[in-house]
């Protein structure tokens, strides 16, 4: 039964919360599962025995707090980053979701507000809500692209104290050029957060935020190992920022908060980096072959440097969702009215998708406008 089901307008919950429900995607026992932009491939059956092995390791001090501060995760972290990083300008939690929560009780709050490009990622308004910050967006070009100028100036008219900017951005997969992150760090009287949780699937030649670093102290970057490094069910995610940007952070952070199996568990990963990292090219390869497909179809697709494409429009796109679920394809309702976003998967996975799409868009279900 969830929350809601057990009616939360009988709690003395505060009142923002009533009618809310829990976020999540759907988790559906169904052959191809396209829906949450995961990596599809596992860790190797040597890396699994690593994992194992740092797992047994940990478990015989199980009766021991974990190390608070994760120094030798965040060392790892700083090594895998480069830029000139160490250790102290790097942060680490149970997913980049805990970091940005964690950025928005450091800096947001009762009387203070954040702001974001939409559509993007729609856990952004929830960690405001949860934390008492007021919400703003700016809406995003018609390609889904960051108008420079309009960002600056709304920001500068709003004052927001919070920034937050998708590069790649979900759920389009636009990445925002660095000249604009740059020009929205010069005009932000806050902090500003350039999520790069899709960094990875970049192209060629796509620049990090973090060359932005050293010009701008108040401005981090916040990565994630669930998608790239197949670390979704791990939990781990990073932000890279000044020292004292990572010292509000440890602020307001929970004791303890990451388990002493989180950190060995990710230490393996990351000393594995380059073979879990190899799957990277084939997810880029069947994205852009994915979003070729579907233009040669008809549909219109947003620029994607992640590991998912957005497409549209559809005349019913629940129609059309679940046209796919009756097939067996799990793929996401989400972004602007009349898209779908779908995640790049295996051969096999696309091949599916493909067949079950082709058929839909034959039928009424499958209209566009």
């Amino acid at each position: 039964m969830t929350a809601t089901a057990a009616g939360l307008g009988s709690l003395p919950v505060r009142p923002e919360l009533v009618g809310e429900v829990p976020y999540g995607a759907p988790q559906l026992e169904v052959p191809y599962r396209l829906n949450v932009n995961e990596n599809p491939y596992p860790p190797s059956e040597r890396v699994a025995a690593e994992v194992a092995t740092a797992v047994a390791a940990a478990a015989r001090s199980m009766n021991r707090y974990p190390e608070r501060d994760a120094i030798e995760l965040r060392s790892d972290l700083a090594r895998y980053l480069g830029h000139g990083l160490s250790a102290d300008q790097v942060w680490a939690a149970n997913g980049s979701n805990e970091v940005m929560l964690h950025v928005l009780m450091a800096f947001g709050g009762p009387g203070r507000a954040a702001c974001s490009f939409a559509p993007t990622y729609s856990m952004y308004p929830e960690y405001a809500r949860d934390t008492h910050t007021a919400w703003t967006t700016v809406p995003r070009r018609a390609d889904f692209t960051v108008d420079p100028g309009a960002a600056v100036a709304a920001i500068t008219e709003r004052q927001p104290d919070v920034v937050l900017v998708a590069s790649p951005n979900n759920p389009t997969g636009t990445s925002v050029a660095l000249d604009t992150i740059a020009a929205i760090a010069g005009a932000a009287p806050g902090v500003v957060v350039v999520d790069e949780a899709y960094y990875e699937f970049a192209r060629a030649g796509t620049p990090s935020a973090l060359e932005l670093l050293p010009e701008f102290p108040r401005l981090a970057v916040t990565r994630t190992m669930s998608k790239a490094f197949a670390f979704a069910g791990g939990r781990l995610g990073y932000l890279a920022a000044s020292t004292a940007f990572v010292d509000a952070l440890r602020i307001v952070r929970l004791p303890y908060h990451l388990s002493t199996v989180t950190q060995a568990v990710a230490r393996v990963a990351l000393a594995n980096a380059d073979e879990l990292l190899a799957a990277v090219d084939k997810l880029r390869s069947n994205r852009d072959d994915l979003a070729r497909w579907l233009i040669g179809r008809g549909l219109q697709v947003a620029d994607s440097d992640a590991n998912f494409v957005l497409f549209g429009r559809l005349a019913d796109r629940q129609a059309t969702w679940q046209a796919l679920l009756d097939r067996g394809v799990l793929i996401r309702i989400v972004g602007p009215d009349g898209w779908l976003r779908v995640s790049a998967g295996t051969d096999e996975e696309m091949v599916a998708f493909k067949a079950a799409l082709s058929e839909i868009l034959a039928t009424e279900k499958g209209r566009l406008l």
